[in-house]
């Protein structure tokens, strides 16, 4: 008995010298695991994804925009969510394969000591830009749903995590993104080559945080005009993306699997899904828009959008470019074109700016020409169905982003959705524009695995429908 004791004792003694030399092994300097910056070029990248990709399984927003719509199978272009479950796999792509990374991202750099930096601010600038980039992806999430698990969102210990208000969600963002931009200090660096938008530039960042302060901003327009135009008038302060060197891009590669997700929808698939909708080609056709040779091919000497929500043959109309769909087509997260239609917007509305509406107009169109490589802006301006007009602020401004998106179906479906132009067109199974959809209705696997909080959102927002406005579409 005495030696089974013996034994038992030595084997503890053992088991917690071993816990000691564990600690002592462990190099904090270098760990072993995959390190922060690794996870936030996933973070980058993923995210990215999401937002470029057509893949119907996970985002029909070109679709929902009317810029593409469906060759055969026509069930998204005309709004069904359920069958492909797309709602719980947006969930997945934002909350697994993004946010995630990010929060891991974040755990790690704050742990991990980089006794190479010449700063401590270094790794301050690496958090600061995490947060930024949560941001970004969270009010995307809002804009989709309305109401989103936000405060106890990626917990590992809560499966069942409680949603937030869409405009609370909105407020501690731009509180949040306040404070990472107050945080960055322009003159020390952050990823490096880690970083994937902009190489580790941290005025770039600056710029891309006041940038967002503008888009969070201008959303809250109608709904907190007073919020709005202060929150807007901190971007402009702060210096925001103000030519297409500051563009936030993500540069794709031609070889999988980093290659942009549109080339593996359209041509890798070796799959015709989608074309052009008539909704964007006619109203271009109408404005003898330059930028259609930019957007679409042209099909026996014209350009031929096919009916939006019906069955459209491929072969008998424009079709997606070689330029959108190559592999190497850069991935768009936010551009100086889109920032000044949010300016012009504000300036329309009677926010004070340092500059017009018209004149953040034209440069918004200018901008956008010269991203797609297009000559002819001036000429375009001067069309009395283009050149601005505060008496028709509104629709201008709107029509001109929504065209300006083309490629971004979120941010074209949202202007649509916030602004009410352009007028979209009647898919084939609803009967008027009143139906189209303005919200994605919660993920199914919500309403099972997480009913409680399911329930208590459903009742936050007004119901979990298709046709319950997001808190920011007011009119």
């Amino acid at each position: 008995m005495k030696k089974i004791v013996t034994v038992i004792m030595l084997l503890a003694a053992f088991c917690a010298c071993t816990d000691q030399f564990e600690e002592f092994n462990e190099d904090k300097k270098n760990p072993a695991a995959v390190n922060g910056e690794a996870l936030f070029t996933n973070a980058q990248k993923t995210l990215t994804d999401q937002i470029s990709s057509t893949n119907v399984n996970r985002n029909i927003f070109k679709l929902c925009a009317q810029y593409w719509t469906e060759t055969t199978y026509t069930d998204e272009a005309n709004y069904d969510l359920t069958t492909r479950n797309i709602s719980d796999n947006i969930f997945r792509y934002y909350y697994r394969e993004s946010l995630k990374d990010l929060l891991e991202a974040e755990t790690l750099i704050t742990e991990t000591e980089y006794p190479n930096d010449p700063s401590p601010q270094v790794k301050a600038n690496k958090l600061h830009i995490i947060e930024l980039l949560r941001a970004y992806a969270f009010q995307q999430l809002v804009d989709i749903f309305g109401s989103v698990p936000y405060a106890e969102a990626l917990n590992v210990e809560n499966v069942y995590p409680a949603y937030d208000a869409g405009n609370v969600i909105y407020k501690d963002l731009i509180a949040k993104v306040t404070a990472a931009v107050d945080g960055l200090d322009a003159s020390s660096g952050s990823y490096g080559s880690a970083d994937l938008i902009y190489g580790g530039e941290t005025g770039q960042w600056i710029k891309f945080g006041n940038a967002l302060k503008i888009k969070l901003g201008i959303s809250l327009a109608d709904y907190d005009p007073a919020l709005a135009a202060a929150t807007i008038q901190a971007g402009v302060n702060g210096g925001t993306l103000a030519s297409a060197a500051d563009d936030a891009l993500f540069a794709y590669l031609t070889a999988s699997p980093n290659y942009n997700p549109i080339y593996a929808d359209v041509i890798a698939s070796g799959r015709h899904d989608f074309i052009p909708a008539n909704t964007i080609v006619d109203i271009m056709n109408n404005l003898e828009d330059p930028r259609r040779t930019a957007y679409f091919t042209l099909y026996e000497g014209e350009y031929k959008g096919g009916a939006y929500g019906y069955g459209a043959p491929y072969g008998s109309h424009s079709h997606i470019p070689d330029a959108i769909s190559a592999p190497n087509f850069t991935g768009i997260l936010l551009t100086c074109s889109e920032v000044q239609f949010y300016l012009a917007e504000a300036a329309a509305r009677g926010f004070s700016l340092p500059s017009t509406a018209e004149a953040y107009y034209a440069e918004a169109i200018k901008s956008s020409f010269a991203f797609w490589g297009v000559d002819g802006a001036d000429a375009y301006l001067a069309k009395d169905e283009v050149k601005y007009s505060q008496a028709a602020w509104k629709e201008r401004i709107a029509l001109q982003q929504w065209i300006a998106f083309y490629t971004r179906g979120l941010e074209g479906y949202t202007t649509w959705r916030r602004l009410d132009y352009p007028r979209l067109n009647i898919a084939e199974l609803i009967r008027e524009e009143s139906e189209i959809p303005v919200r994605f209705t919660f993920p199914v696997n919500e309403q099972t695995l997480n009913k409680a909080n399911y329930d208590a959102a459903s009742q936050l927002i007004g119901g979990d429908l298709l046709a319950t406005k997001i808190f920011w579409d007011i009119y």
